[in-house]
């Protein structure tokens, strides 16, 4: 049998999210595929089919085959003893896939993540020093809007829908015919 490399687990808060992260012997960081998945409400097999797909080489210029590790914890429940990891580069490249086919999670998720690093950034420049928690909070709140937003306009689409089907009705009775009519009647 050969020699597994074996990670470390931590967990790592992203706002109101919470997952697992693994870190390597080498210091290099991995998420789960099935987690990078689920975070943007998708299937591990979404995932596992993007990474073999032909979208994937163009996207990070090479083929990727996720290797399995096992966990140093001691303290593992049944069957969480190893996970499929994935690079974080690889997870952001998934994720900005799902982005661009209209995954309006993993857009909420990027978007919050991408403002986050440049807020980091700028607050350096400035000497602004905050705690994790601040970023939590800060990245919570931003998600959280952004899910109102996306709400706010799904019922706007759906109050625009219902007010072109009254307006098409009345036009088709004005025009003799009863819209909801069966054929015949």
């Amino acid at each position: 049998m050969t020699d597994s490399v074996k990670a470390t687990r931590a967990t790592v808060t992203l706002g109101s999210i919470i997952l697992d992260g693994f870190m390597l012997p080498n210091g290099e960081y991995r998420m789960s595929q099935t987690q990078a998945a689920e975070i943007i409400q998708l299937t591990e097999r979404n995932a596992r089919e993007f990474l073999d797909s032909k979208t994937f080489k163009q996207l990070s210029g090479e083929a990727y085959t996720p290797a399995f590790f096992e966990i140093e914890d001691g303290d593992q429940q049944r069957g969480q003893s190893r996970f499929r990891g994935l690079p974080l580069k690889v997870v952001v490249i998934y994720w900005t896939y799902q982005c661009f086919r209209g995954n309006k999670q993993a857009r909420n998720l990027l978007v919050a993540l991408a403002t986050e690093t440049l807020e980091r950034r700028f607050d350096r420049a400035f000497g602004i020093t905050r705690s994790e928690d601040d970023w939590d909070q800060r990245l919570s709140a931003g998600i959280i809007a952004q899910l109102e937003t996306d709400l706010s306009t799904a019922f706007e689409e759906s109050d625009t829908a219902l007010s072109r089907e009254k307006i098409l009705e009345q036009q088709l009775r004005e025009l003799g015919v009863e819209p909801w009519a069966l054929p015949g009647e």
